[in-house]
């Protein structure tokens, strides 16, 4: 007779129910979200100037971005008026409630990305999962 398994860590405290839950860590977990959340900071910034900001990001990448961020509510769309139209973004207090934890993951990102980059190196040369894989990454990390 099998023994039931019992959850553990955070999803155990989810509902049954839980992919709204994981639609929304998909949501904040996402490069674009965290690098626009970072950027926007406490500032209003119009779009040229987030296409400016945030290397790499397509214009599509940022309008599907910033609309999911405008619907979650976590940050604000204001169009003006004018010729030619302006539009600014600002993050909401919602957002800014989570500005700190992605933050603190974009630090994470730039403090450890080259210990990453050796810990990817040494995986390719010597393949993933294979025998002796964890006692040269943790040399070349030591």
């Amino acid at each position: 007779m099998a023994t039931e398994r019992k959850a553990v860590g955070p999803c155990a405290m989810w509902p049954e129910d839980s992919a709204f839950i994981r639609e929304v860590l998909d949501r904040i977990g996402d490069k674009w979200t965290v690098l626009v959340l970072s950027t926007l900071g406490e500032r209003t910034l119009r779009y040229s100037d987030l296409m400016a900001s945030i290397p790499g990001v397509s214009q599509r990448m940022l309008t599907v971005t910033l609309k999911a961020l405008e619907r979650d509510g976590l940050v604000e769309r204001r169009a003006y008026a004018e010729v030619p139209p302006r539009v600014e973004y600002r993050v909401t207090p919602l957002g800014r409630s989570l500005q700190q934890a992605v933050l603190q993951l974009s630090q994470w990102a730039v403090e450890n990305h080259a210990t990453v980059a050796a810990n990817r190196a040494v995986h390719e040369r010597i393949g993933v999962g294979r025998a002796g894989s964890r006692a040269e990454t943790s040399a070349s990390v030591g």
